[in-house]
């Protein structure tokens, strides 16, 4: 592989504060998982206290999403210019602010306001730690980070489920996002005390100023191959982790609240344990020239047959099946990594942004689309099974069609190789 577009563009830095740096990353990251899938635990609450609809309900979540992907282009253009460290404090204190609101919310306007505040404020917490990796680690040290730092997003999804469910009748959701936004501001401060000032090299300036930017970006071979399925089949993994397993759970499995949370809760732990998976096996693969679209290309069949598997048992998919799902779709995120090394370090920024605002479009629009074909479809006379099976089946669809895309178009001349001496 041309060494130009996978090399570090900075001296890496030493390992004890890489580590410091990852860590302090994580728990932000982990507190935006948490706040993100937050609401597939909270639906039964919501849906009671402010008597929403199912396409309400997927509006509120997708309002974070819209929020989040609002963001990506100036933000991909912020930390090429001036930084991770900066830009994560400065959206940041924007969370904090949207978490209050929320607390503070009275109405469903207030609540959806609130949300897109908060994906606004959050929207920084993989880029910024993604973009700092791409400038002081190697390819495989990259992958590896990607992977654990999605599996810190996982555990913030875990803590979203059963510990949320346990806090609720001592906190209520107002306290809950009450403390959100004090894990917030620790956040903040941890990154401002120790994570060292992240300035641009001299490769981005010449970037900035030569005008490259987006452009490239939406035409590099490998965006555009991975783009459908970052949208529909990444974005589907997202939506349904975050919003609608919970309710499938309730309305279709027939569980409770709680039994639902306990769902959730073994789906999350379920995609702890693959993010870790792939940051342990990523040496091996390295070693062995794998590249993450041939990863892909194997691994995404799983996920398909278990959403389709869903839909054919419909009271009988229970969190099982949607386990085997979520932990199908982790080799989809490779696809992240993949972009944000195909293109030059000068670019990190803005390529892994502008393949976070496919992914987060594509969570806003499933979200919101699969509650309102399910809304449709009742209105139609469908019940409540046979309108979630569209609704899901639509979803597989979508999936099958940006999986056959992605089969369809060449490989890139020069492919994102686990190795980089490729």
């Amino acid at each position: 592989m041309n060494t130009a577009t996978t090399a570090p563009a900075t001296a890496p830095i030493a390992a004890r504060t890489a580590v410091a740096v990852f860590l302090i990353f994580a728990f932000s990251y982990f507190i935006s998982a948490l706040v993100r899938g937050v609401t597939a635990t909270l639906a039964p609450t919501f849906t009671a206290e402010f008597g929403l609809t199912a396409g309400d309900l997927g509006l509120l979540a997708g309002a974070f999403f819209l929020g989040f992907a609002s963001t990506q282009l100036p933000l991909g253009s912020a930390l090429d210019r001036i930084g991770p460290k900066r830009v994560q404090l400065a959206f940041l204190a924007v969370a904090v602010l949207g978490s209050a609101a929320f607390a503070l919310a009275r109405d469903f306007l207030g609540l959806a306001l609130a949300r897109a505040l908060i994906g606004v404020g959050v929207s920084a917490c993989l880029m910024a730690p993604l973009t700092a990796f791409r400038l002081a680690f190697e390819p495989v040290a990259q992958l590896r980070a990607n992977s654990w730092m999605l599996m810190s997003g996982s555990i913030g999804m875990v803590a979203s489920t059963l510990p949320v469910q346990w806090l609720l009748p001592w906190l209520g959701w107002r306290g809950l996002f009450w403390v959100i936004a004090g894990g917030l501001l620790l956040s903040m401060l941890a990154i401002a005390r120790f994570v060292p000032v992240d300035r641009p090299g001299a490769s981005a300036r010449a970037a900035i100023r030569g005008g490259a930017g987006y452009a490239e970006i939406w035409r590099h071979p490998t965006f555009v191959r991975l783009a459908p399925m970052g949208f529909f089949h990444y974005g589907g993994l997202i939506a349904v982790q975050s919003l609608w397993a919970g309710p499938w759970l309730v309305e279709v499995c027939g569980w409770t609240a709680q039994q639902a949370a306990q769902g959730l809760f073994a789906i999350n732990i379920a995609m702890l344990l693959s993010f870790m998976t792939w940051g342990s096996v990523v040496p091996r693969l390295h070693a062995r020239g794998w590249t993450a679209q041939g990863l892909i290309a194997r691994g995404a069949p799983f996920s398909l047959a278990a959403l389709a598997l869903a839909v054919l048992l419909g009271p009988q998919a229970g969190a099982w099946v949607w386990v085997l799902f979520c932990a199908g779709c982790t080799v989809v995120a490779l696809s992240q990594p993949a972009v944000g090394l195909a293109l030059p370090a000068a670019l990190a920024g803005r390529a892994l942004s502008a393949y976070n605002l496919v992914i987060f479009l594509g969570v806003f629009c499933l979200q919101w689309g699969i509650g309102l074909s399910i809304d449709l479809l009742r209105a139609w006379g469908w019940g409540t099974l046979s309108a979630y099976r569209g609704g899901f089946a639509l979803l597989w669809g979508c999936c099958l069609l940006s999986y056959v895309w992605f089969l369809c178009r060449a490989e890139p001349a020069d492919p994102v190789k686990l190795n980089s001496s490729a």
